[in-house]
């Protein structure tokens, strides 16, 4: 996201990043950061709950209207509605993409267990 930031900014486009980890976005040089305490993978809001989303997404858009400087970080009001210890943020099953890379995981870890042993 952070590339594509950058590009669209030396462009004339203003930007603005929703992250859970805003320090981290403006030290890698996002122009304008707005954090947001919400679990990583969700930081609109919880799946189904478009009111929600709607809040966090306008909010956001409000702090791009405020920021005055590149650099800016914000932080939104909004809180996770359980207790980090019984959010159930992960989907049911995981994507093609994630059981690949599990997939690969396995494979290199065997190679290499296998390679210790010769």
């Amino acid at each position: 996201m952070g590339l594509v930031a950058r590009f669209l900014e030396t462009e004339g486009f203003s930007t603005i990043a929703l992250t859970p980890i805003p320090e981290f976005q403006r030290v890698v040089g996002m122009a304008r950061s707005v954090g947001i305490e919400y679990p990583f993978g969700r930081p609109v809001g919880q799946v189904h709950d478009a009111e929600g989303q709607r809040e966090v997404l306008l909010a956001a858009l409000s702090c791009l209207e405020k920021a005055e400087k590149p650099g800016q970080v914000f932080h939104l009001p909004f809180t996770w509605p359980e207790p980090p210890k019984e959010a159930n943020w992960h989907p049911p099953e995981a994507s093609p993409a994630a059981k690949q890379m599990v997939k690969e995981m396995r494979k290199a870890a065997s190679e290499s267990r296998k390679k210790g042993k010769s």
